[in-house]
């Protein structure tokens, strides 16, 4: 007989109070408890007795009190955007920083990247900030500085030297993420772009919960044409249906390799089943595009440049701006307001 998971928890319930450990009790439930969670847990005539009665009184209730600071605090960033996937090895944080980048050649914009990757930071390496630290100020944490209208916040920053691994459980995570967006001074932004690590689980679960009250624009789902990548990416998929968050749209990174020098294309990682099109078609999402292989990206992102700057002609950068249109068009924005030299 096969081995099966434990019961889980609803996913509704964990949706709605992803930061709430749920009590564990030492006895079960009685007939007439009123929920180890409920507000007169613990405190109900029926609890009188009950070996569980002084762990549910004691269990946190109610909404967290810190969420109306945060809307505060994020009050004036206009767009919020997730980049998602499930999947590692996809390019979501070069994605990210390629995206940021094309929005930022606009000087009348200021974008800010959150790296909520806690355990694998890689956002500050390829912005180039990497030995930044975070200046705290009475008005907050400032983000790094990437250029005059790009700001960054990572833990890289935080870290004493930049090889120490981050060996943290999902609270202590969830805590910092909350930092992020309840320290950070933001200020006046157009974009804010959250850079996720792979999954579906605790730093997914609390940005979600953090950024609802606020508002979610939505988020970009990146993927790489081979089916191992698109198995995953559909879990992702369902995650954001699940939890009410709009996708703005899938892009295929990764999407056959250009020769720098003659620009001829060639297939690495064969579409099997279709590639991003097909899964977009499938799952009745947009498909914003193809960004091809180019290895002058992943040179970019070691020396830190703006690979939209280095090579503004190249096919990889005009995809990324056919990305960057859709992703625009998708939020009810004028394309041509946001690249308007393009």
């Amino acid at each position: 007989m096969a081995p099966s998971l434990e019961e889980p928890e609803p996913v509704q319930d964990v949706l709605d109070n992803p930061l709430k450990a749920r009590p564990q009790l030492v006895a079960p439930e009685p007939e007439h408890c009123p929920g180890p969670e409920s507000e007169s847990a613990g405190k109900a005539d029926s609890c009188a007795g009950c070996p569980n009665q002084a762990i549910c009184a004691s269990a946190p209730k109610g909404p967290d009190p810190d969420i109306p600071l945060i809307s505060e605090r994020l009050s004036g960033v206009k767009h919020k955007i997730l980049v998602l996937s499930g999947k590692g090895g996809v390019g979501k944080s070069t994605f990210t920083t390629l995206l940021a980048h094309a929005f930022a050649t606009n000087d009348d914009m200021t974008i800010g990247i959150m790296d909520t990757d806690i355990c694998g930071p890689s956002i500050p390496k390829m912005m180039g900030v990497e030995s930044e630290t975070i200046h705290i100020s009475n008005t907050g944490w400032s983000p790094v500085w990437v250029a005059d209208n790009l700001g960054v916040m990572s833990i890289q920053f935080m870290l004493p030297n930049r090889d120490d691994a981050v060996i943290w459980r999902g609270p202590k995570k969830n805590g910092l993420i909350k930092q992020f967006l309840k320290e950070v001074e933001w200020g006046n932004m157009d974009f804010l772009l959250v850079d996720t690590p792979p999954g579906t689980s605790d730093e997914h679960l609390s940005v979600n919960s953090f950024l609802k009250e606020s508002g979610i624009d939505g988020a970009v789902m990146v993927t790489t044409p081979q089916e191992v990548a698109l198995l995953d990416v559909r879990k992702e998929i369902d995650f954001c249906k699940k939890a009410g968050i709009r996708i703005l749209g899938l892009v295929e990174n990764m999407s056959g390799f250009v020769c720098p020098k003659c620009t001829h294309e060639s297939q690495i990682f064969r579409a099997t089943t279709g590639g991003g099109a097909a899964l977009a078609k499938e799952m009745d999402i947009p498909f914003l595009g193809e960004v091809p292989l180019d290895p002058r990206i992943g040179m970019a992102c070691d020396y830190g440049e703006s690979f939209f700057d280095a090579y503004p002609d190249s096919p990889a950068c005009k995809a990324l701006k056919r990305v960057v249109k859709g992703v625009t068009g998708e939020i009810g924005l004028d394309a041509k307001h946001v690249l308007p030299d393009d």
